[in-house]
């Protein structure tokens, strides 16, 4: 994206864009079934703490992404085969900023509905079973909050889910407008940003956010700032 708005447009070969367009939806499919085994660690963290030490060890974190990894690179790979069939006869400008699925397809000559059919059955366990895993284990999570009697033990239990329901509402709430309206035109390329560039970019801020350290570092960085500013501009900020 970067080389492209520098050089104001660039190439790329066919297989390139492959397996541009593989790696990206290999990696977006990933973050989609990491994001649900991250609710599963909250839910055993706070519907089952007794048990949490037992359940999630690094061995369970290991074989779990271990596993994700083999289960999307077989299926996306045999999406990406498919694509590769296909005959490119007409136009080569491709209509956005990086390989994506409907504009790869608008410059095929060939049937496109197989690729179209596969992507709809790979929504299945990419995206909807996923999102539903995170919806089943946030509704046991509140209710297991609303049990607990202290009005501080109820926030201090919630913020440890904060950062992962931001990153889950940016995250899906783009990814399924997307492809609910697939026909919205520059709109469409606008999106695409959040879940290609501004969730990455925000990942590590909102996860980052959350831990005591680091919010006394940005306290201390804040108050080295407005020491070495002059007394006039420092009136109405807040005290920290």
């Amino acid at each position: 994206m970067l080389h492209i708005l520098f050089y104001e447009g660039t190439s790329v070969s066919f297989i390139g864009c492959l397996i541009q367009f593989y790696l990206f939806i290999a990696t977006e499919a990933f973050e989609c079934l990491l994001l649900t085994v991250m609710s599963y660690d909250r839910y055993q963290a706070i519907c089952n703490p007794l048990h949490y030490t037992t359940v999630i060890d690094k061995s369970f974190c290991l074989k779990a992404i271990l596993l994700i990894w083999l289960i999307i690179f077989c299926m996306i790979l045999m999406f990406s085969v498919t694509m590769s069939q296909y005959q490119f006869c007409g136009p080569n400008v491709i209509d956005d900023f990086f390989c994506d699925l409907d504009p790869v397809l608008e410059l095929s000559c060939s049937d496109t509905s197989l690729v179209k059919i596969e992507s709809m059955i790979l929504v299945i366990p990419i995206v909807l079973f996923p999102f539903t895993v995170i919806i089943v284990s946030y509704v046991y999570i509140i209710f297991t909050i609303l049990k607990i009697p202290s009005v501080t033990g109820r926030q201090k239990t919630f913020s440890t889910c904060s950062s992962h329901l931001a990153v889950v509402f940016i995250y899906y709430g783009t990814i399924i407008t997307m492809y609910s309206f697939p026909n919205m035109g520059d709109v469409k390329k606008i999106l695409s940003l959040f879940y290609t560039v501004i969730t990455p970019i925000l990942n590590p801020v909102i996860y980052s956010l959350s831990n005591r350290d680091i919010k006394q570092a940005f306290r201390k960085l804040l108050s080295k700032v407005a020491s070495g500013l002059p007394t006039s501009w420092l009136k109405g900020l807040p005290h920290l």
